[in-house]
Formats: structure tokens, sequence, C-alpha cells
């Protein structure tokens, strides 16, 4: 049989006061830190200078003693941050809060103070701000500008095919680098864009190759590139020849008078091709020494034919 232990009153009240107190305790301690959080502190900040905007041939030093030494009032609160930390990025634009010297820029702190007041906001007040000058080293890269080249392996789906020309959102990029190395290069290449069974229109990003080029760097790093791609038919049609560059006291008779064009092209213009449209040429300039034959050429053809190919590789004739 269990025997109940009769209830210390006293054990109790000791304990419920204990409670009490340790609440009272917390409750003082956290109104003592909100009291003194909201009292005004002046604290010296660390501004590091991250300068934007800066073109891509120049290449900044790294200099520890490119910051500023801001000596601010804030409350409590608002310097919490700066606890571990008392450092904070200032962005400079190099296009519009210095200027520019030979080896270096030049940022006027106190002329900017406006801009440093508004990068570190209404919680601050700034009361000092030191040096008045901050001089920020550069070297200067060689650079050029140079043509694209677009390199490519895209198989198309059975029927379709690319409309028109590739279309790029640039035509050139500009390399930076040593000047040797800069001078011997005349084009940039794109890495590979390798595309299988394309029904539907191209719209990619390709990165630039320089992995064959030591220390260069290129401005932008890729190109976007675009194009058409339509349903494609092929087309035939016979087109008269005309024969050029043919002596005045030589007459000839040749065979056959007409060619046959096998052409490809969009569904879209199918129709509208025409004979007119085209003209072969067979130049008499071009005959070697008891050559009998002429060769036909192709000189005109509409703009949206993608390939065309003559049934009759050569035309016979006979001098009159």
């Amino acid at each position: 049989m269990t025997v109940k232990k009769p209830l210390n009153i006293l054990d109790h009240l000791k304990k419920k006061n204990f409670k009490r107190f340790s609440l009272f305790f917390i409750v003082a301690f956290v109104f003592l830190i909100f009291t003194k959080l909201s009292n005004d502190y002046k604290q010296t900040i660390k501004l590091t200078i991250n300068l934007i905007n800066v073109d891509d041939e120049i290449l900044l030093k790294n200099d520890s003693t490119n910051y500023i030494k801001a000596y601010v009032e804030a409350k409590g609160f608002s310097l919490i941050p700066f606890i571990f930390n008392t450092s904070k990025e200032l962005i400079i634009d190099a296009d519009s809060d210095v200027s520019l010297k030979s080896s270096h820029f030049v940022f006027d702190v106190k002329k900017h103070k406006y801009l440093i007041e508004q990068q570190l906001g209404n919680s601050y007040k700034l009361v000092s701000i030191l040096p008045d000058t901050v001089l920020i080293a550069y070297s200067k890269r060689a650079s050029k500008s140079v043509p694209i080249v677009f390199k490519k392996a895209i198989n198309y789906a059975v029927g379709y095919d690319l409309k028109g020309d590739f279309n790029f959102n640039i035509d050139s990029v500009k390399i930076v680098g040593s000047s040797a190395e800069v001078n011997k290069i005349d084009s940039i290449t794109t890495e590979q864009l390798v595309l299988t069974d394309i029904k539907n229109d191209i719209n990619k990003s390709v990165k630039l190759d320089i992995s064959n080029y030591n220390n260069i760097e290129v401005f932008p790093k890729a190109v976007s590139v675009s194009g058409n791609v339509e349903r494609f038919t092929e087309g035939i049609i016979e087109v008269p020849i005309e024969i050029v560059n043919q002596p005045e006291n030589i007459i000839i008779n040749y065979f056959p008078k007409a060619v046959t064009l096998s052409y490809y092209v969009d569904l879209e213009n199918y129709n509208a091709i025409k004979p007119i449209d085209f003209k072969v040429e067979c130049d008499y300039a071009n005959l070697q020494d008891h050559q009998t034959y002429l060769i036909p050429k192709v000189v005109k053809k509409p703009n949206s034919i993608k390939r065309i190919s003559i049934k009759q590789k050569r035309i016979d004739f006979i001098q009159l």
C-alpha cells in the first residue's frame, strides 16, 4: 500500500516565487536591452569601394587602401549588423562618380558625401568622413573588336530548312589582353552549335571559344543566334540560256537552248517562282583551246531559293 507524502506548502511557495522572479528578471533584462538599443551611439564604419561600369580593358589593382572611414551616429538597433563586421560596400559608378587620370581614378569623397549618406540610409547620421580623396589605381590592357565566326553542325528534319540567314544580336566582340596576343587575333569562333532533327525556329545562346588563346578575355562572352525554320520543297523550271562575250565575227549554234533547273524553296514562296526570276549564262571567253562545249552558270536567282543545280552540265556548240 502506497503512503502519500504530505504536501509541503513552504516548498510549493518557494517554487512559485522562483518562477515569478525568473519571469520578472527576463522581462527586466529584455526591457534593459531595448532601452540600451534605443539610445544613440557613435561608431566608425569602414566603407570598401566597389567601382562599377569600368571599361573592359581596365584592370583595377588589388589595393587594400581603397576604403573610406565613415564616423556615424545611429540607434543601437541600426548598429547591430556591425557588431561582428564593421565594413560595408560602397558602390561607385566609374561613368559618373570619379575622374579618370593616366594611372588611377580619383574619387572626391567630400563632393560625394550625398552618395555615401544615400547608401548608408536614413538610419545613420554621417558625422565625419576620411580621407578627402581616394585614388584607385589601375592598369590598361590592349583591346580591339573582331568579327564573330559562327560554328555549327545543324541537321534539319526531312522537308525543313533554314529560311534566309542566321541572325545575331552582335556581329563583333571586344577582345582584351596583352598586346602580343590581341594583335594576332583576327576573329573569334563560337563554340559549335549542334542541333538535330530541327523543325522549329532556332533561338540559342552560344558561347565564344577562346580556349586556344592565353590570358585573353572576350566581351560579351556569348552571342544570341536565331533563325527561321520553314517547310521546304523542290521545284523544277526551264530557263533559256544566254551566251555572253561572244565575238561579233563568230557565229555558233548551241544545244540545248534552255536548261532545267532544280531548286529548293520554302512553301510560302513556291508558287511565286517564275522563269524570268532566273538567268543562266554561258561565257564564251572561258573557252579553252579546241573545247566544243560551254559551261552554263546561274547568275541570277530569287533570294528565297535555298539551293539550285543545273541538270545539263554542258552546252554543246558548233561554229558556223
